[in-house]
């Protein structure tokens, strides 16, 4: 099987650095912003994000089951991905640049936006991906290339927050989002239409016709499917309970808050270079091998961040980078043994349903994007931590502030590694597949 030319992957993964841009700070710096600048309440706000992924639930596999029977003369995933655009950018200006007195009302609305714009985005893009090429190899260096250039996005989200750093007096979240909010707005449209400019769709894909019910008890049966969504589902709540908390510990606990983007940058470094690692020893030892791997060494870090106190800003590198590192598997892994699950899927149903699955996946990272956030933010109001910029935490409420961040998340990445350990599609079992799948276009029988 021939490989992708760089050329092509350079300009299909280019659309995830201005997503990545804007989604990180949302999960970061938002939560922060909105409860402690706004005055949000800490339940309130958890409450809004989980009401935002409720209608996540429809929006989703509407978008998965749209795009699969959409015929174009410009293909069935482009034409979405161009419709996305000005709800992203509308989602992104009103929440990272909010008027006066906007509140909890405002938060809600305009995260529901944004979290439509990324539907009508991700959905159509992850499936494009996973058409791009059969092989099993190719897969993960075609998302290999996507998650690093989706950190490339989250760098220069810190490198933004950086600017602002230095560009105010006394910097905080309002300014970091400001100026991200900016660069985002003007890199979007760029990254976009070079993706669906430079790249073209396969139309070679066998057509959706299967009826809903029948496709969902399919997707059903499919245990190694069910084996992988387990899995990140667990993995990627343990990392939404980390992701908000980062600012927290980092104003709070540590007493530098100007500097978190500083840190933030080391860790997304670190994780950019990281990724080629992960997809080479995904080829030696398996992807599911590789992706355990991955968790183990998060799981044994975090709990290190426990260690540092007021003014250990800088001890918190070390451990930001074994983190980092560890990271970089989980975006490339589990997103190229996803196209392996849609090929068995394929040989099952006898259709190309790529956006389908994408639309559940997606719905599995959203739902721990909601629900660890509301697990952080109620954990922190349950413990009697105040997020007020001129309130007086204790030891006590630090303490925890420390532990969710800190040692929580570590139980979720184990159960996820523990999950993953057997899984059944290796190389060799997707040899098998595609073999299937080819004697089954060309009416041939393998083996």
């Amino acid at each position: 099987m021939a490989q992708l030319k760089r050329s092509t992957l350079f300009y299909y993964s280019l659309t995830d650095l201005p997503v990545m841009l804007s989604i990180f700070p949302a999960v970061v710096f938002l939560p922060k912003f909105y409860t402690s600048d706004l005055g949000v309440p800490l339940t309130l706000a958890a409450t809004i994000m989980l009401l935002v992924r409720l209608f996540d639930l429809v929006s989703d596999p509407l978008m998965g089951y749209i795009s699969d029977r959409t015929h174009s003369r410009w293909g069935r995933r482009r034409p979405w991905i161009v419709l996305a655009v000005p709800f992203m950018m509308a989602g992104v200006y009103m929440l990272y640049l909010p008027p006066e007195g906007a509140g909890a009302a405002h938060m809600l609305l305009w995260m529901a936006v944004m979290s439509l714009g990324t539907t009508l985005m991700l959905i159509p893009y992850y499936a494009w991906g996973a058409e791009l090429s059969p092989d099993y190899n190719e897969r993960s260096r075609i998302t290999g290339a996507r998650s690093m250039m989706g950190v490339v996005g989250s760098l220069l989200a810190q490198i933004a927050a950086i600017c602002a750093y230095f560009l105010y007096s006394d910097a905080g979240s309002r300014e970091f989002l400001e100026v991200v909010g900016i660069a985002m707005l003007v890199v979007m449209p760029v990254c976009v239409l070079l993706t669906v400019t430079r790249v073209g769709e396969s139309r070679d894909y066998e057509r959706s016709v299967m009826p809903v019910r029948d496709g969902l008890k399919l997707m059903a049966g499919n245990g190694p499917f069910k084996r992988l969504a387990t899995a990140f589902l667990i993995s990627y709540t343990g990392l939404s309970i980390t992701t908000p908390l980062y600012i927290f510990f980092i104003a709070f606990v540590l007493g530098a808050e100007g500097l978190a983007p500083v840190m933030l940058a080391i860790f997304y470094l670190t994780n950019f270079a990281a990724v080629p690692f992960w997809v080479w020893l995904s080829t030696r030892i398996g992807k599911h091998r590789a992706y355990v791997g991955s968790f183990a060494l998060i799981a044994a870090a975090h709990p290190f961040y426990m260690l540092l106190g007021s003014g250990d800003f800088w001890w918190m590198t070390p451990i930001s980078m074994v983190t980092g590192f560890a990271a970089g598997g989980f975006a490339a892994l589990p997103n190229s043994m996803k196209a392996d699950v849609i090929d068995l899927d394929t040989l099952r149903s006898g259709e190309n349903r790529a956006a389908v699955f994408f639309s559940i996946w997606s719905l599995l990272q959203k739902l721990p994007a909601s629900f660890g956030p509301t697990i952080a933010l109620l954990g922190l109001a349950l413990f009697g931590f105040d997020p007020a910029p001129d309130a007086v935490n204790g030891p006590e409420e630090l303490f925890w502030v420390s532990f969710l961040f800190a040692v929580f998340p570590s139980l979720f990445y184990l159960a996820s590694g523990a999950i993953v350990w057997n899984y059944p599609i290796t190389e060799s079992r997707h040899q098998e597949m595609r073999a299937e799948l080819e004697g089954a276009r060309t009416g041939t029988v393998s083996g």
